[in-house]
């Protein structure tokens, strides 16, 4: 298949599906694109039908043309990452993965533009970590939560308030920025460096002021990204968890148990914010973010040194850090909830503690007047126990 037919299929699917995110060939089934968090099957002309394995293995060719490191990396790993673009109208991450002895390929859509806090209605105190001179601050969640679009928009704030150097490490570069106030150099894997920890270990002696790390992975990259946030640099990065307590688990897990006091030590200095998101459907059609953020006090100093006790836990000193702009997911939910935004049903299936969210919930009910239970008709038995 040609890169010209490719793009001809590929526009036919926007054209059917303007808001779609994502765009998913497999075998078995029609071309998939997913609307608003939902699959829908997409129809071009000429018809595809089902899809057999050599249509998907000639999609796949088109998109990595001769680039040798994606036949290899697919070959060895399982799954490539590039980076495709339908000229003047919509820009794709894309991983190419093997299933049951097949091809199949995710596209997912990204903005031509990169987007700004304003626009995309991000906490506030992303303008706060904008103006962070050094540190590690991390970005966390899922896959197709948002952590990229919320970094990018990050960058943007950084590049047009700030005269500074950016280097992004990326796989592969999603956003393209030009250059404002900022100077930004963005780096992609495969292409321009090796790993994320040999580029995040030259980017070092690149003389920036930010660096963006795509993705911590593991402990060597962990390593040096802490070294680079020691030595005076602001580090953003992202990890694959679900919300800050466990982010800080799983970086001092990524180290032997012998190292565990002075990671713990390390992080207590260099950790700034952690923000975890999360992305669900909202009413009226389109997706909202929900977030925690965790930002480094006294008490997150203590239980980072000290580690998580019964009585002492990130999610509590999280939901009591209201007034240093910490904000646990049940809270977030509940005032999504309290503003229209989502259903009670969302609000529940994305909540960390659904016993204490369920509260929570209850509490607006009642200020609205409305039933929170559906028992009716309970009364005392005044006779229960009397001998007649």
């Amino acid at each position: 298949m040609l890169r010209s037919q490719m793009d001809h299929i590929v526009g036919q699917i926007l054209d059917q599906a303007p808001d779609t995110s994502d765009i998913i060939f497999t075998v078995g089934k029609p071309i998939q694109a997913e609307v608003h968090g939902e699959l829908q099957d997409i129809k071009i002309n000429p018809p595809l039908g089902r899809l057999v394995p050599f249509q998907v293995e000639a999609m796949a060719m088109a998109m990595m043309g001769r680039n040798l490191r994606l036949y290899k990396d697919q070959l060895q790993t399982g799954s490539c990452d590039l980076s495709y673009e339908l000229p003047g109208r919509a820009r794709f991450r894309v991983n190419v993965f093997g299933q049951k002895g097949s091809l199949a390929i995710v596209m997912r859509k990204l903005s031509m533009q990169v987007p700004t806090l304003e626009q995309l209605n991000l906490p506030e105190i992303f303008k706060e970590i904008a103006r962070e001179k050094y540190g590690l601050i991390l970005v966390t969640g899922g896959t197709g939560t948002g952590k990229s679009t919320s970094l990018a928009a990050l960058i943007d704030r950084i590049n047009s308030q700030f005269r500074k150097h950016i280097i992004t490490l990326e796989d592969p570069i999603e956003f393209v920025h030009v250059h404002k106030k900022g100077v930004v150099n963005q780096r992609e894997l495969g292409i321009d460096f090796d790993t994320f920890a040999s580029g995040l270990r030259a980017a070092l002696r690149q003389a920036p002021k930010v660096i963006l790390v795509g993705e911590i992975r593991d402990r060597e990259t962990m390593a040096i990204a802490l070294e680079a946030a020691e030595t005076g640099h602001l580090v953003l990065g992202t990890l694959h968890t679900s919300d800050a307590g466990q982010t800080i688990n799983r970086i001092i897990g990524m180290f032997e148990l012998s190292e565990e006091r002075l990671i713990r030590a390390r992080l207590v200095e260099s950790l700034k914010y952690v923000i975890s998101q999360r992305l669900m459907p909202k009413i009226g059609g389109g997706r909202v973010a929900a977030f925690e953020i965790l930002r480094k006090n006294l008490r997150i100093r203590e239980l980072i040194l000290k580690g998580e006790s019964e009585d002492k836990t990130f999610y509590n000193v999280i939901s009591e850090g209201g007034t240093y702009g910490m904000v646990t997911f049940d809270q977030y939910l509940s005032n999504l909830f309290e503003q229209g935004v989502i259903t009670e049903e969302i609000a529940m299936l994305n909540a960390s503690d659904r016993s204490r969210l369920k509260q929570m919930i209850d509490k607006i009910k009642a200020r609205r007047g409305e039933k929170i239970t559906d028992i009716e008709g309970l009364e005392l038995d005044l006779d229960y126990g009397r001998d007649f």
